[in-house]
């Protein structure tokens, strides 16, 4: 590998801001890396993601005990992804909860995304040597599920892929919040390794459709106000689209990785390349969309050992 991905060499601490987005809803974000969400119940707590390692999750509930001692009941995983889910065990909640489709994928390929990401992004991955294995969950469901917090319902939906097959997200109806997982992001790239192009603009327009006073995303500051969410939302698409429409095109006409590769940085580079961790996701968007353009419809499962195979050939 002619040199490391662009993420191998980010050691720099992020400022963790812990903000309110409804009543007793917050969204912890740290400048571009993953965001955790906290719902405060009558009697307990919901998690929304549970950090990449214990370590990381102990800043989660540092920030939950400033507003409560309600302990924690739930963690609801919007998806498969190491950096998402290996901190669980830190929250000590009774219920871990994944679509169907992510427990799946759990199964599938959660080992191969650990080693892959482990080596991708190391500094999330400080204190490693505390995650007990693999995340699974105690219960999962498919299309939607509600979970009382005392009085207070919580809706946990499968509206369509996006970023990964098992997607869901997470609405608090009483104050009309969402917590998206990486469907939206502000201001940071999405990441599109396991994604799926095609329907991720649907999945968007189904978020849309609940006219949002607030969402918190995957990654980024959280979003106040309809006007910052559908912004929020159509940067996303924009985002997605643009990756994947050079994609399509360099397939059309037989054309190369290296190819796709150099039109996707023409297009995009001038709209996101100030965005966190565009370099990081950059490659893997690219082959994904690359994949997808050639009829691939199941990502291929990320290793280690591919993730350097196809940074060389895009390295030419």
């Amino acid at each position: 590998m002619a040199k490391a991905f662009a993420s191998a060499g980010d050691m720099t601490e992020k400022k963790i801001s812990f903000t309110e987005v409804g009543e007793g809803l917050y969204a912890f974000t740290a400048e571009g890396d993953p965001n955790s969400g906290v719902i405060i119940g009558d009697d307990s707590v919901m998690i929304v993601e549970a950090q990449a390692t214990p370590r990381l999750a102990n800043k989660v509930i540092d920030c939950v005990r400033s507003v409560t001692d309600k302990p924690i009941s739930h963690v609801v995983l919007t998806h498969y992804h190491a950096v998402r889910v290996l901190g669980a065990s830190a929250f000590g909640a009774e219920q871990i909860i994944m679509s169907d489709t992510a427990r799946a994928m759990v199964a599938e390929r959660g080992q191969e995304d650990w080693d892959s990401e482990f080596d991708r992004f190391p500094r999330l991955f400080e204190g490693h040597e505390s995650i007990p294995g693999l995340t699974w969950p105690t219960t999962t469901f498919t299309g939607k599920m509600s979970v009382f917090l005392g009085n207070r319902r919580v809706d946990l939906m499968q509206l369509g892929r996006a970023h990964t097959a098992g997607d869901i997200v997470i609405h608090v109806p009483d104050q009309n919040v969402m917590f998206t997982g990486d469907i939206v992001e502000y201001h940071s790239a999405c990441y599109c390794g396991d994604g799926h192009f095609a329907d991720w603009g649907k999945t968007l327009d189904a978020i849309k459709a609940f006219d949002l006073d607030a969402i918190a995303p995957g990654r980024g500051d959280a979003l106040i106000g309809s006007k910052m969410v559908n912004a929020a939302i159509e940067n996303t698409r924009d985002f997605v689209a643009s990756t994947y429409a050079p994609a399509a095109k360099v397939a059309a006409r037989g054309g190369t990785l290296k190819e796709a590769w150099d039109a996707i940085r023409a297009a995009c580079d001038p709209k996101f390349a100030d965005y966190a961790i565009y370099e990081h996701c950059l490659p893997f968007n690219v082959a994904r969309a690359f994949d997808e353009a050639q009829g691939i419809d199941t990502p291929r499962i990320w290793t280690a050992e591919r993730d350097k195979e196809m940074w060389a050939a895009l390295q030419g």
